[in-house]
């Protein structure tokens, strides 16, 4: 399997003698080509699972692993590289550089790499704004564009690096109704065309509805739904 998520807990400590709990014992495993939804209320623990996924979180207890490697034994520095190339990033807000174009914001991921040809990864961040619909948008700057636009360009510049794992945190939370059913079909098939494995968290059920594969956190725990 390409991810591998084993038994993870996450608790932080509290003044009180017992740590608090938000995430309990979660199991998950995943190959390329797979898409998993995680639904569940506020605070129940989905988006601390994403962190730990995305590496920017470590599990109290538990082990993760992508591509065979745990990332949370790599020195800091490797972890690092490893975060930017292997996992690509999508969030609610999309989190562009105003003062960039469209274009130089796909490329961010790249300008820290140390593997990658530049000639290479422009072309394919061309390809890929051709792909989501903005080939005439490249040099634009992100208040010009609308937010299912902007959207678009996020999950663009996550999918430059060709990740293993493609993780997006509530990516329609902001979208009107059919901008969010736009970037959410689109989404899913970038997925299968790149491979990638797919995490997403969200409250929307018309978008959880898409997946194959579907979970419910609820306190902590995260269920088959």
């Amino acid at each position: 399997m390409s991810l591998v998520v084993d038994n993870v807990s996450k608790e932080y400590p509290t003044r009180g003698t017992e740590p608090l709990s938000v995430l309990r014992n979660a199991c998950l495993t995943a190959d390329r080509g797979d898409a998993v939804a995680v639904m569940g209320p506020s605070g129940s623990g989905k988006s601390t699972l994403l962190h730990i996924l995305g590496t920017l979180d470590r599990p109290t207890s538990g082990k993760v692993a992508l591509d065979g490697t745990d990332p949370f034994g790599l020195p800091e520095a490797q972890l690092a590289q490893f975060r930017n190339a292997r996992i690509g990033f999508v969030f609610q807000e999309h989190h562009l550089l105003p003062q960039c174009s469209v274009l130089e914001n796909v490329l961010i991921p790249t300008l820290v790499s140390k593997t990658t040809n530049p000639a290479e990864t422009e072309a394919y961040a061309r390809q890929l704004l051709d792909r989501v619909g903005l080939a005439g948008r490249l040099d634009h700057r992100p208040a010009e564009l609308s937010g299912g636009e902007r959207q678009r360009v996020a999950v663009a510049r996550a999918l430059v690096l060709k990740p293993t794992l493609l993780l997006a945190d509530e990516p329609t939370g902001n979208l009107d109704r059919t901008n969010a059913q736009s970037v959410g079909a689109m989404l899913l098939e970038l997925h299968k065309q790149e491979r990638t494995v797919l995490v997403v968290v969200t409250h929307s059920a018309d978008l959880a509805k898409l997946f194959p594969r579907r979970f419910e956190m609820n306190d902590g725990t995260l269920q088959p739904a």
